[in-house]
């Protein structure tokens, strides 16, 4: 089997982690992540085991009912584990002016400590998924007006590992898409702050921030990006993606961002597609 491959789970497999859950009492769910990676030989590119998306889909799977997780062992941290995030104090005052009293709006790379506190904090108490973790290559932006006054904020992170109506469309294959999918990026968080209503404001945004992003990826990272890529779940609409001309693909199965499971366990969500470069297809599938 190939080191990159990502686990079917199937209904077997499932079994197979019931059984070493109930074989092994006092299992700690880092040492089962790992133990699973071991048996699966599920690894990233840089042969290292891919522990924390065997966690994630051991977590997902626990919340789907299908097995039942030994309960963390202690609130200890790891390098990417969720750490609880401190709720700073914002300006809320209302914001509902028109998008030309606000323009021309500032874009900033958050990257001091403080940034990044602020930035947390922002995510986690206004955005419906709240703050996670980062985990590998990210760029987190915030969004001001001309003024200074904080109105958005954007988290993009790694590629959903597989995802087949985007796989379609790109029209690469597994090796292709083992090699290049770190020049493309997903749109994890966009958050427009409640108290801000300003129409045509998140369109906007994103307009400016396919402008920059790959530019500041190779600043950032040694390497461009040429397609950026965010799932919308079906209950929102997807406007201001879609007055942005980002391409919607189809929607997803409901299996997760690293793909591998039989069934559904999260929910449908809408795929769209932004390409940052006129031959990105050529790129991506070099």
């Amino acid at each position: 089997m190939s080191t990159f491959n990502r686990p079917e789970i199937t209904n077997e497999k499932i079994e197979v982690i019931r059984k070493l859950i109930e074989e092994n009492p006092g299992i700690g769910r880092t040492k089962l992540s790992r133990m699973l990676c071991e048996m699966w030989d599920w690894r990233g590119q840089n042969g290292q085991l891919k522990d924390m998306s065997c966690r994630d889909m051991l977590r997902a799977l626990d919340n789907a009912g299908k097995i039942v997780l030994p309960k963390p062992k202690s609130l200890s941290h790891n390098v990417g584990e969720r750490r609880k995030i401190k709720h700073l104090v914002h300006d809320e005052t209302p914001i509902g002016s028109s998008l030309k009293d606000l323009r021309p709006l500032r874009v900033e790379v958050v990257s001091s400590k403080d940034e990044l506190e602020q930035f947390k904090s922002y995510i986690d108490q206004y955005h419906y998924l709240g703050f996670d973790r980062f985990i590998g290559e990210r760029m987190a932006y915030m969004v001001y007006s001309c003024d200074g006054v904080a109105l958005s904020c954007l988290l993009f992170g790694s590629a959903a590992w597989s995802c087949r109506e985007r796989d379609a469309f790109i029209g690469w294959d597994k090796e292709q898409r083992r090699r290049n999918l770190n020049m493309m990026t997903n749109n994890v968080r966009y958050l427009i702050f409640p108290w801000v209503t300003v129409p045509h404001l998140a369109s906007h945004i994103l307009s400016l921030i396919t402008k920059r992003i790959s530019t500041d990826w190779e600043r950032k990272y040694g390497h461009p990006v040429y397609l950026l890529e965010t799932f919308v779940e079906k209950r929102f609409r997807g406007t201001c993606y879609k007055a942005a001309n980002w391409i919607h693909v189809g929607s997803t199965t409901g299996r997760g961002r690293d793909g591998g499971h039989h069934n559904a366990i999260l929910p449908i969500k809408d795929i769209y597609l932004y390409p940052l470069a006129d031959n990105y297809r050529s790129l991506l599938c070099d």
